[in-house]
């Protein structure tokens, strides 16, 4: 039986009656696309996440990675590699590919709708095969040269990784020392070492590029003396694909880790046993800004994963808790000869079901609603739209990645080991249960690609402060329409207008002292301490808003529904319900908290910790 199942009835109810996604698809470019056929494809991939995929999931855990130290080389277990080989025979990986090199162009909504399933099921499979996606990158932003790679890497499954971490600079990716030496024929040289490098190397695919950040020899500190440059692991004609000698890139050590044991997470060095010979992307010396192109997909597919892990857990936290008998209904626990009840009619573990389906779903739509910002992106370009509108689209998705990624993985990862897990009581800490793994497996969603932390700043100073608020005020009259706009869900929407004042409020402080920090520079330490406060409470607020958003569909749905889409609606519209009342409160809590900041933790010594 799989350890997986896949809520495909939920994720249509985001796509289509939430998000509308079935207006754009069979229209413009995305003619080729209509509901039928993005339905088709996501009951086959739901299918085969759930067989196919899931099949290798545990037992690749079990048996990680074999690491050759003498050749550099990585092998995988056997049976992962026949789940990704049958991801790649039925040609998933089209939709991340351009369509002039062999891609199918489907709306974003749809892709991550896929991914979800693909990540949920086995996500080291999403990962070994995004040499795609890399590929997408070299395509749209490479040189004529490049571009033949990009059709090379699509049609001979070659891989690929982004290197830009370093033993000594970590999330500083500024002080990176790895060096890059231009060759009399237009080629580098690349000297360095890179740490924590995603499948790093493998046995399923012939060839990896690298793509590695660099500085050239000559240019200024900090990312912006940073270039770009793409190394194969093998040497390659350009015109017929045909490998050559081996290049000087080599795996020297594997991570032996927590959790995505599978997953081969590589110390590399560049240029130690024979030249690292690389191609500078787009012959242009704009290696942070082309690497961000990278990293957006990243930190979407990382939020992805963390939110379809929860839902994973969910699904199997919930099947758990009808099937597991365990004492009396409460109002009967005095009673000895009381009958026993699965655990699911006990209050506190209905509890915990609702705050994981809560989430799971809640932030399901989140990452479905910024996908479909994604979709609205390309229909502007390919329309001509005005520079206006285009800004405001961009500008938005910018916004919610941060979110996507770091709210979505501290949510997920926190709600699998104090919830999922949970509702499983001893047994979910053996190995008898996937769910073990689960956590292990989502911990470093909230690490790589930028740690929480990380996407805290970069939400404050980069979404709110560079951008002087223009998309989380687009996002905010969104979301203050809504909740003026009364009904049946009128209480609950009135809790959602006051959060938003609450996040407002919060905000607002930290701009405050981001202005202060001007002559003061030692207030920024008060943004230190509060900018991930801030980043949670707009991920509750957001999540909260679609909720609802949810409920009131399913409300006017509901009395017209078959018994099975029913009990659906009503699941929908308690979950909003509870939402509302368990967690928005907290938000005035963090408002107060954030108010109050405060140096008096940078004050003292260290050894007073």
């Amino acid at each position: 039986m799989s350890h997986y199942t896949a809520n495909l009835r939920d994720i249509e109810f985001c796509l289509f009656d939430l998000l509308k996604r079935d207006e754009i698809m069979g229209e413009s470019i995305f003619k080729d696309v209509d509901r039928e056929t993005a339905t088709g494809m996501l009951e086959e991939i739901k299918r085969l996440a759930e067989n196919d995929l899931a099949e290798s999931f545990i037992e690749s855990d079990r048996l990680g990675v074999q690491f050759n130290k003498e050749t550099g080389d990585v092998k995988l277990p056997e049976s992962f590699k026949k789940s990704y080989r049958t991801f790649m025979d039925n040609e998933w990986w089209r939709i991340d590919a351009p369509v002039e090199i062999g891609g199918t162009l489907i709306p974003a909504s749809v892709r991550w709708a896929i991914a979800e399933m693909v990540l949920g099921s086995n996500p080291s499979i999403h990962i070994y095969a995004s040499g795609t996606a890399f590929a997408h990158v070299a395509y749209v932003l490479g040189t004529e040269s490049q571009k033949k790679m990009a059709k090379l890497m699509v049609d001979n499954d070659w891989g690929a990784t982004m290197q830009l971490t370093e033993p000594d600079a970590g999330s500083d990716v500024g002080a990176g020392r790895s060096k890059a030496v231009q060759q009399s024929d237009g080629t580098w040289h690349i000297t360095g070492t890179k740490r924590f490098i995603t499948s790093g190397d493998s046995d399923l695919n012939p060839n990896i590029v690298h793509y590695v950040l660099a500085r050239p020899e000559g240019a200024g500190p900090g990312t912006k003396g940073l270039s770009l440059f793409l190394v194969p692991k093998f040497m390659f004609n350009f015109e017929t694909g045909e490998l050559g000698k081996r290049n000087g890139a080599y795996v020297t050590s594997v991570e032996h880790k927590m959790g995505l044991n599978v997953s081969a997470t590589c110390e590399m060095n560049l240029g130690e046993k024979e030249p690292a010979v690389g191609y500078l992307l787009g012959e242009v010396h704009e290696g942070i800004a082309q690497m961000f192109k990278v990293i957006e997909f990243a930190r979407m597919m990382v939020g992805t994963k963390a939110i379809a892990t929860l839902s994973a857990g969910y699904q199997q936290a919930l099947a758990y808790s009808k099937e597991r008998i365990q004492g009396p209904d409460m109002t009967k626990m005095t009673d000895k000869a009381s009958p026993r009840v699965s655990i699911i009619h006990h209050p506190d573990v209905r509890r915990s079901l609702m705050t994981q389906k809560s989430y799971s779903e809640g932030m399901r739509s989140l990452i479905l609603y910024t996908a479909s910002i994604q979709d609205e992106i390309m229909i502007a370009k390919d329309a001509g739209a005005d520079k206006d509108t285009l800004q405001d689209l961009e500008a938005l998705n910018d916004l919610l990645l941060p979110i996507v990624k770091g709210y979505g993985s501290e949510k997920s990862w926190t709600l699998l080991g104090t919830e999922s897990l949970q509702t499983f009581g001893g047994a979910g800490f053996t190995e008898d249960w996937p769910i073990e793994q689960y956590v292990r497996d989502a911990k470093i969603d909230t690490l790589y690609e930028g740690t929480t932390a990380i996407q805290g700043l970069d939400f404050f100073f980069r979404k709110i402060i560079k951008d002087q608020g223009r998309a989380v005020g687009l996002l905010a009259k969104q979301i203050g329409k809504f909740a003026a706009s009364g009904g049946d869900l009128a209480n609950e929407k009135s809790e959602l207008g006051k959060a938003l004042q609450e996040v407002n409020t919060a905000m607002g402080s930290l701009v405050g002292i981001a202005m202060a920090s001007q002559e003061d520079p030692k207030e920024l330490y008060k943004i230190g301490q509060s900018s991930s406060r801030l980043l949670m409470m707009v991920g509750d607020l957001i999540t909260a808003w679609l909720l609802l958003r949810q409920a009131e569909i399913a409300s006017a749905k509901i009395g017209t529904a078959s018994d099975r889409d029913r009990a659906f609606y009503e699941g929908k519209i308690a979950s909003a319900k509870f939402f509302i009342r368990n967690v928005l409160p907290n938000l005035a809590t963090d408002r107060a908290i954030i108010e109050n900041v405060d140096n008096s933790i940078m004050e003292i010594s260290e050894n007073a910790f």
